[in-house]
């Protein structure tokens, strides 16, 4: 088995690195990929020091069973057929062929059968915000029907990257000292406020953030349910929450629901309101699960639900999600 990571350097890159290591996947060679920039650098791999190739149209992918990609949405589409040219499937974090009708968009908790259909040897990786909320509405949609759903979103700096985490703290300083504030990664500054919008405004009023949302659910639960979201960037390092009302088919028992929460795959409830204990972003960095919590019933709606979720974006909502598509392939003999 041998398997590629293309971004290597990118946090996501990096995250693909320790979850790897972490999940013992079943390896016998890794290659990494960079820019021209990253070329050169050397990560360390089980105790071996790796070095980084440069990305290029030649046959390095020859022999390469998996890659990893996350190296934006232009390198993707540009390297592609490079990359699965000899055989290698492509599991691809960025937004380049998520909603293309001819690569499967997969959650492995969801729709893992997806991923027998591939047609291009490539399996997308859904946007971060869309894996969380839909690893906690899939045990739902079992007991019931989901036909709508609410979402606000509060992202961390993560989603935009390392460099957006680095100013942040940056900003913490600047704010701390009463210095000027640098702005760069974000429309305004993030320290000490939020912004009510994450990636650019579509003609309909909703981001291209929100809009991945309704559209990205739409294909990988097969259903007819609509999303509508509101996204939001904070001033957290890591971690993704969202607030999540639904309305199902059928009335559900709370407690049936708490139950098939419990007992699904990737999630870990947390929901003592009398002991204060709910998901929050600081206690949830680096963990696999999706964390549930604050769940209750829709003053508005007796076939309603809300919830409130918190998960990793760089894990879960990134590169635990195409690692476990790649152990999904191999536990099924996919490749």
């Amino acid at each position: 088995m041998k398997v590629a990571i293309v971004g290597v350097s990118g946090a996501v890159g990096q995250e693909f690195l320790r979850v790897l290591e972490e999940r013992n996947f079943p390896l016998d060679e890794l290659v990494l990929f960079g820019s021209s920039r990253s070329a050169g650098t050397e990560y360390e791999f089980k105790g071996q020091k790796i070095k980084v190739k440069e990305l290029q149209h030649n046959d390095d992918f020859k022999g390469v069973d998996i890659a990893l990609t996350s190296a934006g949405a232009g390198a993707s589409k540009e390297f592609a057929d490079t990359i699965t040219k000899y055989g290698a499937v492509m599991i691809d974090n960025s937004s380049a062929f998520r909603m293309d009708d001819d690569v499967p968009l997969v959650v492995p908790e969801v729709n893992p059968d997806d991923c027998k259909n591939r047609p291009r040897n490539i399996i997308a990786n859904p946007n971060c915000t869309t894996i969380q909320m839909l690893v906690a509405l899939k045990p739902i949609e079992n007991l019931s029907h989901i036909t709508k759903v609410h979402v606000s979103t509060y992202q961390s700096a993560s989603g935009a990257g390392a460099a957006a985490m680095d100013e942040l703290v940056e900003q913490t300083k600047q704010v701390a000292n009463g210095d000027p504030v640098t702005v760069e990664k974000f429309a305004y500054q993030l320290a000490m406020n939020i912004i009510p919008q994450v990636d650019v405004f579509m003609e309909n009023g909703y981001t291209k953030e929100e809009m991945k949302m309704y559209n990205e659910t739409k294909k990988i639960m097969h259903t007819d349910a609509a999303v509508s979201a509101t996204c939001v960037r904070i001033p957290v390092m890591r971690n993704h929450s969202e607030a999540i009302w639904v309305e199902t088919q059928e009335e559900l028992e709370l407690a049936d629901v708490r139950a098939a929460l419990e007992a699904a795959p990737g999630i870990t409830v947390v929901d003592n309101p009398a002991e204060k204990q709910y998901p929050m972003p600081l206690f949830c960095e680096g963990k696999d699960d999706v964390f549930v919590g604050r769940l209750r019933k829709d003053l508005t709606n007796p076939k309603g639900l809300t919830f409130w979720c918190v998960g990793d974006q760089i894990k879960k909502g990134a590169a635990l999600n195409a690692v476990q598509i790649a152990e999904h392939l191999v536990a099924n003999n996919l490749l």
